[in-house]
């Protein structure tokens, strides 16, 4: 008779997964100064404990199973399925990879990770010509590289949900708001009024549904 392979205690496949995404937003972002690696480092946190808990040790599975099973007693909430609790609280029979809630985890992860990559690479043209970001995704946001960190954020969040994680996202969302701001009066000390002025006709972090001619704010 086989078992069942376990679901859990899987640190190997934590440390691998930890460190593919990891080493991707490194590539990606390519932190450099303190700001940067405070960054890099929290959204590293952040999934490390994502998926220890996803792999390795469910520990909001075991701090809510009294709960859970009297509510869905027919539910092994030891299974990996049944980790993704979004999907499983509200019903979902299939596959929950298939589920709507995995599908728009998985859009956002990747145009996460692209916005990261379009943003970097227009960044660091601007940083060798000494020359004030403005074109691409830095044309439609002034913080690219923070929106895209908190889409993928966002996309694991809405995957796997944890105690943990859900704790950390609105603190780790904060944290991006203060050191977009602390940019800002760097960019401002740097470029003065050119940066000023694109200040004021682009968003800070979320894209105007439509231009207006002589439309001003962030």
């Amino acid at each position: 008779m086989n078992e069942p392979a376990p679901s859990y205690g899987l640190w190997s496949l934590v440390v691998i997964n930890s460190l593919v995404f990891i080493f991707f937003a490194f590539s990606f972002f390519k932190p450099k100064t303190s700001r940067d690696w405070r960054s890099f480092g929290a959204f590293s946190a952040f999934l490390v404990a994502l998926f220890t808990e996803m792999y390795g040790f469910p520990l909001t599975i075991y701090l809510l199973s009294g709960w859970l099973q009297t509510r869905y007693p027919e539910v092994d909430f030891l299974s990996h399925d049944a980790g993704h609790l979004l999907e499983t609280l509200l019903g979902w029979k299939s596959n929950p990879h298939f589920g709507p809630f995995h599908i728009a985890s998985n859009i956002l992860i990747v145009g996460g990770f692209y916005l990261l990559y379009a943003a970097w690479k227009v960044l660091y043209a601007a940083q060798r010509r000494r020359a004030l970001a403005a074109t691409g995704p830095y044309a439609v946001i002034r913080h690219p590289q923070y929106a895209a960190f908190v889409l993928i954020l966002f996309g694991f969040l809405l995957q796997w949900q944890t105690i943990l994680t859900l704790a950390m996202f609105p603190v780790l969302v904060w944290m991006y708001v203060r050191l977009a701001r602390a940019e800002e009066r760097d960019a401002l000390a740097e470029f003065g009024d050119a940066y000023a002025g694109y200040a004021a006709r682009t968003p800070a972090f979320f894209p105007r549904a439509m231009k207006t001619e002589g439309h001003a704010g962030s």
